[in-house]
């Protein structure tokens, strides 16, 4: 289990992250969602023990990454956004390398060198300099260098970025076979990824947990309106009368139109039984239904919804924390710059 407590992490006088608190539990893929700049890859190297924290911990089966390093970094996989690959190296001498590093010895570190090298399909690249790779299979090795040693808990971070659709699908697919043995926290842009591969996630804007939930539970969060897109012959003016005046249409949206008196409406409501009303409705004053389709909330609503809130306001106490922190910073680079003198 990793355990994130109060992590805090300025830069300056500027929070990158400030108070997150959740856990990943055994065997699971955690979905971790956020804008551009919402902190998602300060909190990733944090984890993985590459950047310190400001205050707060990470607790890794009980261990403390900042108080034992060591032990805790050989229990985890990383795969950056930006892969970690020497370009002037060939891909099988860059995952001998990696596995060097990480203190695989003897034919052990050949066997797994294979073994990464099947898994991601790169077997045919290993004598390729990865300067002379394309985009796609650099993520690709630099996936296989994460998985090497057969690591507990795999940190990735946009890990189908550069690949073609048919790669994404096959990366999607060794991610999800890769939750019987390991524990794996996954940062993605693309929601429709995360809704195939993850149960629960952690949703995050200006450095601030927004969510932390089942993809169900926040979707159900939405309430229980329905979007439905009907596309309906008749006069604008007309059908929109007609539908509002039907008990339960909570709105009808601008229609767009189509061709020949014929525009599809977007029309919101409160339960699904709604929707024989309003075709009830339509027929008995003689429009025509082209075509109907219904809409539920999905985690893209949910994930705009919750990201476009401004910062919450500070209390008392959290300006109070957030002080402290400052000092706490401002006082650990003063010790560095003297260190380091």
């Amino acid at each position: 289990m990793i355990e994130i407590k109060k992590l805090t992490k300025y830069y300056g006088k500027n929070a990158a992250v400030k108070n997150l608190n959740f856990t990943v539990n055994d065997n699971e893929i955690l979905g971790f969602l956020g804008p551009n700049g919402a902190g998602k890859s300060t909190t990733m190297n944090i984890i993985t023990g590459y950047l310190p924290s400001t205050s707060g911990t990470v607790v890794i089966e009980g261990l403390d990454i900042a108080e034992e390093p060591s032990k805790v970094k050989k229990m985890i996989g990383f795969l950056p956004e930006i892969p970690p690959v020497y370009m002037d190296m060939k891909v099988r001498e860059y995952l001998m390398f990696c596995a060097g590093i990480k203190g695989i010895k003897g034919s052990q570190k050949s066997e797994q060198v294979e073994i990464a090298m099947d898994k991601l399909k790169i077997k045919e690249m290993e004598k390729r300099l990865i300067r002379n790779l394309s985009k796609g299979y650099r993520q690709r090795v630099g996936f296989a260098q994460a998985i090497l040693g057969n690591p507990k808990y795999l940190i990735l971070d946009e890990p189908t970025v550069g690949l073609d659709p048919s790669q994404v699908v096959e990366v999607r697919n060794l991610i999800k076979s890769l939750k019987k043995d390991h524990t794996i926290i996954l940062s993605s842009h693309i929601l429709a990824e995360i809704q195939a591969i993850c149960e629960r996630v952690v949703i995050i804007s200006h450095g601030e947990i927004r969510a932390v939930d089942t993809i169900k539970n926040l979707e159900d969060s939405m309430g229980s309106a329905l979007i439905l897109n009907m596309r309906i012959t008749g006069t604008k003016e007309k059908v929109t009368e007609c539908i509002r005046n039907v008990k339960g249409v909570i709105s009808v949206n601008d229609a767009a139109y189509e061709d020949d008196n014929t525009y599809t409406y977007k029309i919101e409501i409160d339960k699904d039984d709604v929707r024989k009303d309003i075709m009830a409705a339509l027929i008995k004053n003689d429009f025509n239904i082209d075509e109907v389709s219904t809409e539920k909330p999905n985690l893209e609503e949910v994930f705009i919804k919750l990201t476009s809130q401004p910062p919450k306001k500070k209390g008392l106490k959290e300006l109070v924390e957030e002080f402290e922190s400052e000092n706490y910073s401002s006082e650990e680079a003063i010790s560095s710059e003297k260190e380091e003198k």
